[in-house]
């Protein structure tokens, strides 16, 4: 059964170290981030890209709804309200939550939340990963088959579609952990390959249908060889 990634959203501490010890009986769910603010919510949300975010109704700064207006329903992960008040019922369920928990939460209560993110999440299967990308002209988003490869760029991540590239801050190490079962492999420390753009393979190279060459570490050549090999590619040393 697929990993599901979590994202726990809460400026309390104990809150979100709470829900995290609540999931922690659910082996399907992983967290991936926590935030302490609406501002970090958003920013996350395009890093991490949950499949579930549990959120706290008051936060500084940016709210959930706030954060929900921003991001639009549409693009949100499955979303779980968490309050200490139950005033905000009817708001979580006009934006799409799916479910709305008042502090603190019991074991049984938590357990019928997750029984509702199963069932949603199984009704519709995990998609391959995009990115949200912020250009110029607005903000769009990249599917993960149009990416050939990906470079690290300090903080940040280049993506690479083309002759176009993208950043996203979010680290290589990060992004290999996710895209590793999408047929990425990673190249040299500072470069992940999709490995069904590749065209040729040499002792040093990987070449791209695009074009692009990447240099294959010594380090890496045997792994990156058999990750190819097991994706079924016919390129050609």
């Amino acid at each position: 059964m697929a990993e599901r990634r979590v994202l726990i959203a809460d400026d309390e501490p104990a809150a979100r170290r709470g829900v995290r010890q609540l999931l922690g009986r659910y082996e399907r769910f992983v967290v991936a981030g926590e935030c302490r603010n609406g501002a970090e919510v958003l920013a996350a949300l395009d890093a991490v890209q949950p499949d579930v975010i549990f959120l706290d109704v008051q936060m500084p700064g940016i709210d959930a709804f706030e954060v929900i207006r921003r991001r639009t329903p549409a693009r949100m992960p499955i979303v779980v309200f968490l309050t200490a008040y139950d005033d905000y019922a009817i708001r979580a369920f006009e934006v799409q939550a799916l479910d709305y928990l008042v502090k603190p939460v019991s074991d049984a209560r938590f357990a019928v939340t997750m029984e509702r993110v199963a069932r949603q999440l199984d009704a519709s299967p995990a998609q391959p990963p995009g990115f949200v990308i912020t250009t110029a002209s607005g903000v769009t988003v990249l599917p993960l088959h149009d990416i050939d490869w990906i470079e690290a760029a300090g903080t940040y991540a280049r993506l690479w579609s083309g002759r176009r590239s993208y950043l996203i801050r979010q680290s290589l190490r990060d992004l290999e952990g996710r895209l590793r079962a999408h047929g990425f492999a990673r190249a040299h420390r500072r470069a992940l390959v999709c490995l069904d753009r590749i065209r040729a393979l040499t002792a040093r190279t990987a070449v791209l249908a695009s074009g692009a060459a990447i240099e294959v570490s010594r380090r890496q050549r045997a792994a990156f060889a058999e990750a190819l090999r097991a994706r079924g590619n016919v390129a050609r040393r």
